[in-house]
């Protein structure tokens, strides 16, 4: 899948697809890794789980800050040097959690290692870097196809080796993946970016450039709004599955799967058509797969079909959606202004991350056992309906552009 300039394991051609999916996929591994480990991280820190859970929730929000940095930082310095920094600083960070003798000390480090955040926005400039939008969505899409691969083994990863070595050993697993994973990218990334900016301050001057352009704002609500469909879920998903659905943990676990599946086929499917359909087609056909699967979830609700199947089985649907939508999304927003796509991933993955976030709170505030599953539903379906009337505002907008004879 990489384009025909790359040699594997040449630094001075680009990156082979492998490495783009290995380098995002360490940052995926280190945001969920550790979640069966926080009971015991609790007993051991002498902690509230509130405390401790500020590894998984504020994680988030410190990731989402520093994808505003990593985009300008690659977009002045060069994609390798950033990604290599980055790499280096999270082992570092990765030893001080193992050693942490505190809490406190733990979240320091913690948050630090949320500079790995670099794998997934420059894996998105390094392919927009060496190929066109359409064949770029359609790349990304293959990426993020493996990326779903970790989140579904993550957490069952981080179990088995709480089980045996406590949460240390999930720290362990980070570092010496991030290791493996930092020599070949010294061995394989080589420099994309060959039109950099003249000065750090320069780039950050140019995001009013970037924020001038409605195009990008409409990328970057489709992939907010379709993203936050699937935090929505992570918010309210496992309250009505246990307090409503009375589901077990173990079953629960088996049922979350059937997202992350989803997800992969609609990666594979951008994969094999994005180049051929475009990617408003792809955005618009995912827009409506979702759309049609919360429908589908609150018809069944509402006529008294209330079962597990019929959430996660229209979850599927959503799921795929996303895997169809977000890749082509991604590779819009990085498209808009091609100088600035370092810039333009960070900016859209701190909107995804930050919106998602405060959506999956506002989801799981507005449920009760009294509510029952439509909070989240009527979330989950609006969501997915707003990031359709992004994909038709995009295309509009395209249009008057064409009539126009403009870029912007």
């Amino acid at each position: 899948m990489s384009p025909a300039s790359s040699r594997p394991f040449d630094p001075s051609t680009p990156p082979h697809i492998i490495t783009l999916v290995l380098l995002a996929g360490v940052g995926a591994l280190n945001m969920n890794i550790f979640l069966p480990s926080l009971p015991g991280m609790v007993d051991y820190f002498e902690t509230d789980y509130a405390v401790v859970q500020l590894a998984i929730s504020a994680y988030l929000g410190v990731t989402a800050v520093m994808q505003l940095l990593i985009g300008p930082l690659s977009d002045r310095y060069g994609r390798r040097p950033v990604m290599l920094g980055a790499m280096l600083i999270f082992l570092l960070a990765t030893v001080g959690c193992f050693f942490a003798p505190t809490i406190e000390v733990f979240l320091a480090f913690r948050f630090l290692q949320a500079v790995i955040a670099s794998g997934l926005v420059l894996s998105r400039a390094v392919v927009r870097d060496m190929v066109p939008p359409e064949q770029a969505a359609s790349m990304i899409g293959y990426v993020t196809m493996g990326m779903a691969l970790v989140p579904m083994i993550g957490p069952s990863i981080g179990g088995v080796l709480d089980a045996y070595f406590g949460w240390q050993g999930s720290v362990a697993i980070l570092f010496a993946f991030g290791l493996a994973v930092l020599i070949l990218a010294w061995r394989d990334m080589g420099e994309t970016n060959h039109n950099r900016s003249s000065s750090f301050g320069a780039q950050f001057r140019s995001y009013p450039e970037l924020a001038r352009s409605r195009r990008f704002w409409g990328y970057a609500v489709i992939a907010a709004c379709a993203s936050g469909a699937f935090f929505a879920f992570l918010g309210g998903g496992p309250f009505v599955a246990s307090a409503i659905l009375g589901l077990s943990p173990k079953e629960l676990g088996l049922y979350f799967a059937l997202i992350a599946f989803g997800y992969m086929i609609g990666n594979y499917l951008s994969g094999r058509y994005a180049a051929r359909a475009g990617i408003n087609a792809m955005m618009m056909t995912g827009a409506v797969i979702s759309t049609v699967g919360m429908a589908l979830a609150l018809v069944l609700f509402a006529v008294g079909f209330g079962t597990a199947l019929a959430l996660f089985g229209s979850i599927l649907l959503v799921g795929v959606g996303n895997g169809l939508t977000l890749p082509s999304a991604n590779a819009g927003l990085v498209s808009v202004r091609p100088h600035l796509a370092g810039s333009a991933s960070g900016l859209g993955g701190a909107l995804m991350i930050g919106g998602g976030a405060g959506l999956a709170a506002f989801t799981g505030s507005l449920l009760s056992v009294e509510t029952g599953a439509y909070p989240l539903l009527w979330v989950m379906l609006t969501a997915s309906a707003a990031s359709g009337v992004g994909v038709l505002y995009v295309i509009a907008r395209e249009r008057k552009l064409e009539r126009e004879g403009l870029t912007a």
